[in-house]
């Protein structure tokens, strides 16, 4: 069994976390950075990661989240949240910084360019949320990954009201809305039903099916 595997069998929605741990900064980073090297559509990245470790901001977000503990128990909450839009200037940035990175041009990156142009920015506002939101998935599939393999706990959360926690980061203003959360932080001793419980997934010959 990989290393990868062995650790995301280890992983589950951690349920109560230990207030008195806290992840260490280079494991929290490498979780961000997981998030930052996934792939998206494009490669235009149309979301970002906001890093809560302030206990009065987390304590406002438990409130919006179902009250669940994980938000404040952990030592640090990561929010997930997209694009409000795609934009001339959103999809321009990204191609010219892929240009500056790289050093030269290509007619053919140009073209792609034109064709997103064309056509992202027209469209409805919510569909472009919606394919940004999807990107910011995977990237947060990256993250939960990632925690695994440091050995860090965490707990995918949709559970929360989008608008509020939008409102008490002020993500409107910065063109971004909330899409899911993440917190972090380790598994409490005592007082979580799940952790003991076996890890029960479909099994493989009902997930998995092959075309040859």
């Amino acid at each position: 069994m990989s290393a990868l595997i062995e650790k995301l069998n280890w992983r589950y929605a951690t349920k109560k976390m230990d207030p008195t741990k806290s992840v260490p900064e280079d494991k929290v980073e490498r979780i961000v950075e997981a998030a930052r090297l996934a792939p998206t559509s494009s490669g235009l990245q149309p979301f970002e990661v906001i890093v809560v470790t302030n206990k009065d901001v987390r304590a406002k977000i438990q409130e919006i989240a179902w009250n669940q503990a994980q938000v404040t128990d952990g030592s640090h909450l990561l929010v997930f949240a997209a694009w409000d839009n795609y934009t001339a200037d959103r999809i321009n940035r990204m191609f010219d910084l892929v240009n500056e990175e790289r050093g030269f041009t290509n007619e053919g990156w140009e073209n792609y360019r034109q064709m997103l142009l064309n056509s992202y920015p027209g469209r409805d506002a919510q569909v472009n949320f919606e394919h940004a939101a999807r990107q910011a998935y995977i990237g947060f599939g990256m993250s939960v990954a990632q925690a695994a393999f440091e050995g860090v706990d965490a707990t995918p959360m949709e559970g929360f009201d989008p608008a509020k926690l939008d409102e008490i980061l002020g993500l409107r203003e910065k063109g971004l809305r909330s899409v899911t959360i993440l917190p972090l932080g380790y598994r409490a001793d005592e007082g979580d039903w799940l952790v003991n419980l076996k890890k029960v997934r479909r099994p493989k010959d009902e997930f998995v099916s092959v075309v040859a």
